[in-house]
């Protein structure tokens, strides 16, 4: 008995499944690309609106997207170490006077803690 041996992706059927597989495979990419370009875009606004939106998307969507790497690039700034420290001014816990950050430029060792207590 000699019979030619058929590729299984020559039947219509396979390749039907096959394109299908594919379509789908390059959708769910472009859909997943799409979020982490979004949420990139969000990381990278005020905290006010960050937390607005942050707070409506779903768990299950987060814990599929990188979120840390994210979070590190779009809030890394350009500061790199040993930069000076941008000046701004801040009012005094009393709030009757303020404080400028430059003011203490050679004066005396300033240490800055950025964080949340909560």
């Amino acid at each position: 008995m000699t019979g030619a041996i058929v590729s299984p992706l020559r039947s219509p059927w396979s390749r039907r499944i096959a394109r299908w597989l594919l379509l789908s495979v390059a959708l769910l990419l472009l859909v997943y690309l799409s979020l982490c370009a979004g949420l990139y875009w969000v990381m990278r606004q005020t905290p006010d609106f960050f937390g607005r939106v942050m707070m409506r998307i779903p768990e299950p969507i987060m814990a599929v997207l990188p979120f840390e790497t994210l979070w590190m690039r779009a809030r890394a700034g350009r500061l790199q170490p040993g930069d000076l420290a941008p000046d701004f001014n801040l009012p005094t816990l009393d709030h009757k006077d303020m404080v400028r950050l430059s003011s203490y430029r050679g004066a005396r060792p300033v240490v800055l803690v950025f964080g949340s207590y909560t």
